[in-house]
């Protein structure tokens, strides 16, 4: 698939870690047309730590992205309480690969994405906003169903944009990408433990 477009969509007091290495790690495969970009409300929006960034899209790319990627933040329930910054994620999982970090998962419960048979994971602060939703919570770091996928923790947004890369591109560029980020010494401990949560929702064998 070529000139796949992501937006990585990131409110005011998000998450470094999940906006942050998501993108990063999908950027790794922008020679071969896979490009991440930070998508938020306004011009600039503050991280929960007082990281101030410029977003690199408006809000409104999500409707056009190939790929959403909903990250999370410590002010996701007035999101969700948002009619009108909600009713701008016009999103169609028919279409798009749509994903979610951590309290991201209120969001796309919100959006009706998630709920029912599709359980999600989500963080352990965000467990509790997100059952109340009446949707079912994993205790798992990630869980794809079709082309809607749900990781829980920080660290987990690489499940995420390996899932990403994974679906777009191939297992073998996202195995390219996790060799490339891991720990030294932990490369092959990295890809086995990441895709091999992947690639069960791809139908393919991780190879050792």
């Amino acid at each position: 698939m070529d000139g796949t477009r992501v937006a990585v969509v990131t409110f005011d007091g998000f998450n470094e870690l999940d906006s942050f290495i998501a993108s990063a790690l999908i950027n790794r495969c922008g020679n071969d047309g896979l490009a991440a970009f930070i998508t938020t409300p306004s011009p600039v929006v503050t991280s929960m730590n007082g990281v101030e960034v410029r977003g690199q899209r408006p809000l409104e790319f999500v409707t056009d992205a190939d790929v959403v990627l909903i990250g999370s933040g410590v002010r996701t329930r007035d999101v969700v309480a948002d009619d009108g910054l909600i009713s701008t994620l016009r999103l169609d999982p028919e279409r798009q690969l749509i994903g979610s970090q951590c309290s991201g998962a209120l969001v796309l419960a919100r959006l009706g994405l998630v709920g029912g048979d599709r359980p999600v994971c989500t963080d352990s602060k965000s467990r509790p906003f997100v059952e109340a939703c009446d949707v079912k919570v994993l205790d798992e770091p990630f869980h794809a169903d079709g082309n809607v996928a749900t990781a829980g923790g920080c660290l987990a947004s690489q499940y995420l944009a390996a899932w990403v890369i994974a679906r777009t591109l191939g297992v073998a560029a996202a195995r390219a990408v996790l060799a490339y980020v891991a720990p030294v010494g932990e490369e092959r401990e990295t890809i086995e433990r990441v895709l091999g949560r992947v690639e069960r929702t791809l139908g393919t064998v991780v190879e050792s």
